[in-house]
């Protein structure tokens, strides 16, 4: 199982995020058909394979986790500081608060919402693409599935 996750991770985020995202000792939730659901360390969750299309979602530890894995500006969007006490709250990035945003994110990947100093602020579903998010100077960019400072996991 945990060979597969890692395989997932390195086709979803790049080459050599699975081994990072997912070390030795992980443990897994089962869905009713023996499928992974949910990939937990030390009793807290990593990251969810949507039962839709197979991907990963992350939690905040797993963002945190894939961030010290992946160069920069790899699947990152950095936001304006003025508004990163309300991302860190869970909310969600509007297109003019982003600053910069990897040109290979795609509406729909799985991004990491930083600062310009690489503080994790959240992680959540891009929206836009890279190009667009820097582009638009309205509506929503990133829609922020867990932040540093919620408490809550938001599922799909």
């Amino acid at each position: 199982m945990l060979a597969r996750v890692r395989v997932i991770a390195d086709y979803q985020f790049g080459g050599g995020a699975g081994a990072g995202l997912f070390p030795d000792g992980c443990e897994f939730r089962l869905s009713q058909t023996g499928r992974v659901r949910q990939v937990l360390l030390g009793g807290e969750r990593l990251a969810t394979v949507r039962a839709s299309d197979g991907r990963l979602t992350l939690s905040f530890l797993g963002a945190g986790r894939l961030r010290d894995v992946l160069p920069r500006p790899s699947y990152r969007v950095t936001v304006d500081p003025s508004v990163a006490e309300f991302i860190a709250k869970g909310k969600t990035v509007f297109a003019k608060h982003v600053l910069t945003a990897d040109p290979g994110i795609r509406a729909g990947d799985e991004v990491l919402v930083i600062l310009e100093s690489d503080e994790l602020l959240a992680t959540g579903a891009a929206l836009l693409s890279g190009a667009e998010m820097l582009s638009f100077n309205y509506g929503p960019a990133v829609k922020v599935r867990q932040g540093r400072e919620s408490r809550c996991f938001q599922e799909e």
